[in-house]
Order: structure tokens, then C-alpha cells, then sequence
């Protein structure tokens, strides 16, 4: 029953969202991405791809829902709408990644640490790479695998929560090893 009454609050919800009711619009986003990111979750484990793609598609998932409410029939539960999105995002996610090595997060900032000293010249390859990459993603890249502060202090530092730092950092070393592979020009 509870699950039932939930689902009537968030269909309402979304229909004064769509009435133009943005207060009721911001509390539906609010509640529906924890149960996004449960969803999410279990579709990256059914499907087999890393778990760190389930934020990645929890967002794209938010951004469907802004965009595609209008689609959405008054009439139907809002709940296996979601989770039909949720399922379409992670299935063209793993499509534009294709085959490709996942390589865990915590291996690759183990992997940068280190307590030896920078030369000029890498320096300079260093500012370079980081040059393709745009705030706070360029900081987060410069603070942890650098400078050798922690997520945590990162996090604190930027006034931003651990996962969005993971996130974020994960984001920005997909990027720069496009770059650095000759991917991105």
C-alpha cells in the first residue's frame, strides 16, 4: 500500500509540474532520484556494467523526465514510466560505451598518487592535459591526483558531496584518457 500512495503523490506531482507548478515540480525531482538511483543500480547489475554508471544514468534519466514530461499519459502510473527511461538511458549508455575496459576508480587514484617530484617538462604536460578539462572537474583532477588529497578533503574543499566528487573525477579521467589516446583532438 505504501508503494501505491507513493505512486499517487509523485503522479501528482508531476501533473501540477506540468500544470507549471514549479514547487511541486522540485519535490517530485527530489523524490524520485533516491528511487532512481536504487533502480539504476539494479539495471547496471542485471545488465552487467559497472555500478559507477548508474549516477551517469540517473542523470540522464532526470534530464528525459525535464524534457519528456509533456509525454508522459496523465492517466498511467508514474513509477514503470521512470523505470522504462531508467532502462532505455542505461541501454544506449552501454551502446556509446561498447566495448571498452572498466578499470575501479579507487585502482586509478592509487595508481596517479605519488610522492615524487614533478619535473618541468611534465609539469607542463600536466597543465596541458588539464587545460582540456573544465571546472571543477580540472580542480578535482589537480587536488586528488596531484596534490594527493583525499576524496573526503576534496569534497570539503569544494564544498561538494563524495559522490559528486567521484563522479566528477571519473568523468574528467574518461576524458583525459580519450585525449591522451588520440580520441579527442
Amino acid at each position: 500500500m505504501k508503494d501505491l500512495a507513493r505512486e499517487e503523490q509523485w503522479a501528482s506531482w508531476m501533473r501540477s509540474a506540468i500544470a507549471g507548478d514549479g514547487r511541486a515540480y522540485h519535490k517530485l525531482l527530489t523524490a524520485i532520484t533516491p528511487h532512481l538511483r536504487v533502480i539504476a543500480r539494479k539495471r547496471c547489475e542485471q545488465f552487467g556494467a559497472p555500478t559507477s554508471e548508474a549516477e551517469d544514468v540517473v542523470q540522464e534519466v532526470l534530464l528525459a523526465i525535464h524534457l519528456k514530461r509533456g509525454t508522459w499519459d496523465l492517466t498511467r502510473p508514474l513509477g514503470p514510466w521512470m523505470a522504462t527511461l531508467v532502462r532505455n538511458k542505461l541501454i544506449d549508455s552501454l551502446r556509446r560505451r561498447g566495448r571498452q575496459v572498466s578499470i575501479p576508480l579507487e585502482d586509478v587514484i592509487a595508481t596517479l598518487e605519488s610522492d615524487e617530484r614533478i619535473d618541468a617538462v611534465d609539469r607542463m604536460d600536466i597543465d596541458r592535459m588539464l587545460g582540456h578539462l573544465k571546472d571543477p572537474q580540472k580542480t578535482i583532477v589537480q587536488s586528488i591526483s596531484i596534490e594527493g588529497s583525499t576524496v573526503r578533503e576534496t569534497a570539503e574543499r569544494l564544498r561538494m558531496t563524495e559522490v559528486a566528487v567521484r563522479v566528477s573525477l571519473h568523468r574528467a579521467l574518461r576524458a583525459l584518457s580519450a585525449l591522451y589516446s588520440g580520441q579527442v583532438k
